[in-house]
């Protein structure tokens, strides 16, 4: 199979124009059904969950741009697979310089497969500024989903994560890190964050001071590997744990904060402050009550009980 006959094996429809150009009201040329930008995960350790949609395009793309090219040489020949369009380097460095030459490759009806060392593009790897700038151009983009270090380590954690956020690395310098640990202290989400190995233990510490020790977690390590760990337990546990250090590719889950019930009492004075802004007393009601755990109707007695007194 040709790079040219991709899309319809990818996508299997012919790809829609974004709805943004067409609100621009801008006359596009017609362009090839064959035209594309592929995304496509690759296995983060165990070779076996390359998916056969990785192999064919792989084996059939126009052009390959790869975030290590060596190490998808590699993949492809443990696949099986014989690379025979263009490979070009995409990775941080070069990323936006490389964009304009893909995305001409695009509009001129080749195939572009974009690759990174393991797991998604995008995803704290490169892609999502060859993704908008596609986007922008009116490019067709598809993906080949596939292994992801984040929904991995979420289905392995043994936490509530049916809701969760994604916050990439952890800051690396000590301040910063427990800043942003700090806006955490609130969040009712899972959160899940990737950490080197010679920081976990600062990090884990800086966790521990600022969130406590109570709070469950779990850090996840050479996920699909050889040597795949998964240890749990509450943040206190963890620091100790990980004094003795870890090695390998790491992902935390942070459980969400558990919400704290405020007395009714106590939150009047927010519910006033929203009122005054213009809002009506029965929605500044409900929205303080959802955020802190406090009963809506006992809340809006309470508000009018103090204006009583006032």
């Amino acid at each position: 199979m040709t790079g040219r006959h991709l899309l319809t094996r990818l996508a299997g429809a012919r790809p829609h124009r974004c709805p943004h150009s067409i609100a621009r009201g801008e006359n596009l040329p017609e362009r090839s059904d064959n035209t594309v930008l592929v995304l496509a995960a690759t296995p983060m350790g165990d070779i076996g969950d390359a998916s056969q949609r990785l192999r064919d395009a792989l084996g059939s793309a126009d052009v390959v741009a790869a975030e290590d090219t060596r190490r998808t040489r590699s993949l492809a020949k443990a696949l099986g697979v014989e690379i025979t369009g263009r490979v070009v380097s995409f990775y941080d460095h070069v990323e936006t310089a490389r964009i304009p030459a893909l995305l001409d490759d695009i509009a001129s009806g080749l195939t572009v497969l974009l690759v990174t060392d393991a797991g998604m593009p995008s995803v704290s790897d490169p892609g999502y500024r060859l993704v908008a700038a596609a986007v922008e151009r009116d490019l067709p983009v598809t993906c080949l989903p596939g292994p992801s270090a984040v929904t991995t380590a979420l289905a392995l954690s043994g936490l509530p994560v049916e809701r969760f956020c994604f916050d990439g690395f952890a800051p690396r310098k000590g301040g910063q890190r427990r800043e942003w640990l700090r806006t955490l202290t609130s969040e009712q989400r899972a959160v899940v964050f990737f950490e080197a190995p010679h920081r976990l233990a600062d990090c884990m510490a800086d966790a521990v001071a600022v969130l406590g020790p109570d709070r469950r977690a779990a850090i996840c390590r050479e996920l699909t590997k050889t040597y795949e760990e998964v240890v749990r337990g509450t943040l206190g546990e963890l620091a100790a744990w990980s004094v003795k250090g870890a090695r390998g590719e790491i992902t935390v889950v942070l459980e969400g904060s558990q919400p704290v019930s405020a007395e009714p009492a106590e939150l009047v004075d927010e519910v006033e402050t929203l009122v005054a802004g213009g809002m009506r007393l029965k929605d500044a009601c409900a929205e303080v009550s959802a955020g802190r755990g406090a009963s809506r109707r006992e809340l809006y007695d309470a508000v009018l009980a103090a204006r009583s007194q006032s």
